[in-house]
């Protein structure tokens, strides 16, 4: 692990208060990084210590909590959240469900314990430990026989689709580092081939729209004639994928696909869930047990756990207010990377961080990735990084 890991501070520092308690928890975030993409279980135990030690440090030191501008229209999403979750028929139901809020909190301990090169260091972390679960993922497809459509690879993790939307995510940071990193190119061109494979074999087309749209953004930063690249890349990246994921790509333009017909249903549905229920949804993992009322007669599916598309589902599931919410998060945090992309010093993480809405955005329009556990941790790690590189180290001398 890179030296970047640890706090740089005076050796007359070493023993302040909170010095191992910082450590402990930046080498915690760079386990999430890592094990998000293996293990939910252990990356989330790693995010509960690193929890801990970022609101240790801040009791013991007396520091005021600081995070990106970003942060507030999520925290009143969170908020608008649990009113849902209490107006819903199974309040149960939905406020077990919200637990996953707690994952906002990545976003102020990161903010916090990755600072100034600290955040480099992590995207190489995360695009290392990709490769990796893309070489494995290459592996179940070419000698287990993770080549139908009923059993694709999925690495190390529970679903496919979880597997692939990181590897979007991944693809995306190899990219931005590939074209704005001056320094250190070298590793993402020897991984992305394998990335961009792996992510072909998983056969699912949500991923490959949201690398698509992430590479053409980051293409067009970089300079607009380079996107005539990427259906070149594209055209090579399935010709050796082979025959049967080019006819999974061709699927996508097919209007009697079925599992496209079913998301148009699902369209449908979900106007009807926001009609019937504008202000507060019908509450936060309600979708799966009220879709009956709603299927129309030519869905596919006789039940699906949520929509396939992250407004509409948000819309359905919290109300018309947490879809505004939403959005003016995503427009806040946009609006301050592109301010950083500019910024010549921080240009590398911040296109990491437009790759990563991208390709989110993209993607959620036919999957509800959003609500993805280890899509989200991973989602937020590398959205916040961009607003730690512009932060210096926090002095021990100073609290």
């Amino acid at each position: 692990m890179s030296a970047d890991v640890l706090p740089h501070h005076p050796a007359s520092e070493a023993a302040a208060p909170g010095h191992l308690l910082e450590s402990l928890g930046v080498a915690a975030l760079f386990g999430v990084a890592a094990f998000t993409q293996v293990s939910i279980a252990i990356a989330q135990s790693l995010l509960a210590i690193a929890l801990i030690c970022w609101i240790a440090l801040v009791v013991v030191r007396r520091e005021r909590v600081e995070v990106p501008t970003f942060f507030y229209p999520l925290l009143a999403y969170a908020g608008w959240t649990l009113i849902s979750a209490a107006f819903s028929s199974d309040p149960r139901a939905s406020f077990t469900d919200c637990k996953q809020l707690a994952l906002f909190l990545l976003v102020p301990a990161t903010y916090r314990l990755v600072q100034g090169p600290r955040a480099s260091t992590l995207t190489t972390v995360i695009m290392s430990v990709g490769a990796a679960t893309a070489a494995f993922g290459i592996f179940q497809y070419g000698l287990l026989h993770y080549d139908q459509l009923s059993q694709r690879p999925q690495g190390t993790l529970g679903h496919y689709m979880t597997y692939s939307g990181l590897l979007m995510l991944v693809i995306g940071t190899a990219l931005a580092k590939l074209l704005f990193d001056e320094r250190d190119r070298i590793w993402p061109a020897l991984v992305m081939p394998a990335l961009l494979l792996a992510v072909a074999l998983t056969s699912t087309r949500m991923a490959w729209v949201g690398v698509c749209a992430a590479a053409a953004v980051l293409l067009i930063i970089k300079d607009f004639r380079l996107l005539a690249v990427l259906p070149i890349v594209g055209a090579i990246t399935f010709a050796a994928a082979g025959p049967a994921i080019t006819h999974r790509l061709m699927s996508m333009f097919d209007a009697n696909d079925p599992t496209r017909r079913d998301r148009i249903a699902m369209l449908m549905e979900g106007q009807h869930m926001v009609r019937d229920h504008p202000i507060v949804g019908v509450g936060p993992n309600m979708v799966e047990t009220v879709y009956p009322q709603y299927r129309v007669s030519y869905a596919v599916e006789k039940i699906n756990p949520h929509l396939h598309n992250v407004p509409m589902q948000i819309a359905a599931e919290r109300g018309l207010p947490a879809l505004a919410l939403w959005v003016t998060f995503i427009g806040t945090l946009v609006a301050g990377l592109f301010k950083r992309v500019h910024q010549q010093r921080h240009r590398t993480v911040a296109a990491i961080g437009l790759a990563t809405v991208t390709g989110m955005l993209a993607a959620g329009l036919f999957e509800y990735n959003f609500g993805d556990s280890e899509f989200l941790m991973l989602f937020l790690l590398l959205v916040t990084l961009p607003f730690c590189s512009t932060r210096s180290f926090r002095s021990d001398s100073a609290a």
